[in-house]
């Protein structure tokens, strides 16, 4: 069944976060919270460009996608090279998902490698962020079960 107009918004508002959000739910707030990601590197750095903020959804859209398809299947075969290199190998692997999301997404672009570097670097630094600062955008993944109220 699908989700009636509004519900992702009703189901926030009434502290629909507390308790198991729907599939719905937390797919919008980890969208939003990629395209908030992907704006503050587009704002910080002169070496991203977008072509608007539909550009920077579609980015936010794709680079999620990656994030949960392809960076855990990354991670695993480059276990053995992150042991290696105490775990460098895995911001590459980060590093990565940028490139990949820039080269799918027209208008939005990250020109240079130490653009990729930085972009890569202010990504982890504001989801470092969002997972200390309360709010709705905790109930998705590590920050759901960083936050979760005991039973």
């Amino acid at each position: 069944m699908s989700p009636r107009r509004g519900e992702v918004v009703d189901d926030l508002v009434r502290g629909g976060h507390d308790r198991h959000p729907k599939l719905t739910t937390r797919l919008a707030l980890s969208w939003l919270t990629n395209a908030l990601v992907l704006a503050v590197v587009a704002a910080l750095l002169s070496g991203v460009h977008t072509s608007g903020a539909l550009s920077v959804l579609a980015a936010a859209a794709v680079f999620g996608v990656l994030n949960t398809v392809l960076k855990p299947v990354l991670r695993f075969v480059t276990l053995p090279l992150a042991l290696l290199t105490l775990g460098v190998a895995w911001f590459f692997v980060s590093l990565l998902m940028l490139v990949i999301t820039s080269a799918i997404v027209g208008g939005f672009d990250i020109s240079g490698f130490w653009t990729y570097v930085g972009a890569t670097v202010i990504v982890w630094a504001v989801n470092v962020l969002l997972d200390v600062t309360p709010g709705p955008w905790q109930i998705t993944g590590s920050r759901r079960r960083l936050h979760a109220r005991p039973r």
